[in-house]
């Protein structure tokens, strides 16, 4: 069973949303990369654009731009995504997530590229019943 989180940041209003996703929404965003522009309309934001500019996997490991692919690896870091500074001119091996998303990502980051004619609040809230 494939559920994502989708984290929608607006950066017109400087609010940050999330949305859940069901296991058919979500195999629809498998092979987007991080830098990818995804379409509003395949989780159900007419009109809207979404940057991917992140995530993390289930077991908490982030998504880094520079290695392709969908796996994990340990990867020596000196700065960026991934990589907490402790000492000045210190490195580290961690473990890190490709760029890649798959069945293995939980969360997707995104930022809103282009606005729908509804605002995204009124999208992202369900109708009460």
């Amino acid at each position: 069973m494939v559920n994502f989180r989708v984290v929608i940041s607006d950066p017109a209003e400087g609010k940050a949303y999330q949305l859940e996703l069901d296991e058919g929404t979500s195999k629809s965003l498998f092979g987007v990369t991080i830098g990818d522009t995804i379409d509003g309309t395949k989780i159900g934001l007419d009109g809207y654009s979404l940057l991917v500019t992140g995530g993390t996997d289930r077991n908490g490991f982030p998504m880094r731009r520079d290695l392709p692919g969908s796996f994990k690896k340990k990867v020596l870091l000196t700065r960026g995504v991934g990589y907490r500074e402790r000492e000045d001119g210190k490195r580290y091996r961690k473990m890190i997530r490709g760029n890649t998303i798959s069945e293995a990502i939980s969360q997707i980051n995104t930022k809103v590229v282009s606005y729908g004619s509804k605002p995204l609040v009124e999208c992202l809230t369900q109708p009460q019943r």
